[in-house]
């Protein structure tokens, strides 16, 4: 594993250590896939146009982990994911809610290393 130092929104500064999840040529297009990382639920995508995105699996209106099969959209230009339970609707670069100011999902950087992507977590 690889780790990088970022600094996040805050200034402060955040150590991210980069996990191995999946082959790139595995991960179908508008289709999510779940991963547990370290204990924690994960949902990867790839868009249309083959951006990768990671969040949190768990929808926050049911605590269900179920974010990976939802409907990878778009919205104004955004990338989406809808949640296929109550149909909430995430940018998935930012992880708000499009569709209730009260919930948000977490979400994750994401890169691809001799064709694995691998996601940065904080821990």
């Amino acid at each position: 594993m690889t780790v990088l130092t970022r600094k996040t929104h805050s200034t402060a500064v955040e150590t991210l250590t980069w996990t191995p999840v999946v082959e790139e040529h595995r991960l179908e297009r508008d289709v999510g896939a779940a991963a547990l990382l370290k204990g924690r639920h994960i949902a990867l995508y790839r868009t249309w146009n083959d951006r990768l995105y990671a969040s949190s699996n768990v929808d926050p209106d049911t605590g269900a982990s179920v974010l990976s099969r939802g409907i990878v959209g778009e919205s104004g230009g955004v990338p989406t994911i809808a949640s296929p339970l109550l149909k909430a609707v995430f940018n998935l670069e930012t992880g708000e809610c499009l569709t209730n100011d009260e919930l948000s999902v977490e979400t994750y950087p994401v890169r691809v290393v001799d064709g694995i992507i691998q996601v940065g977590l904080d821990f």
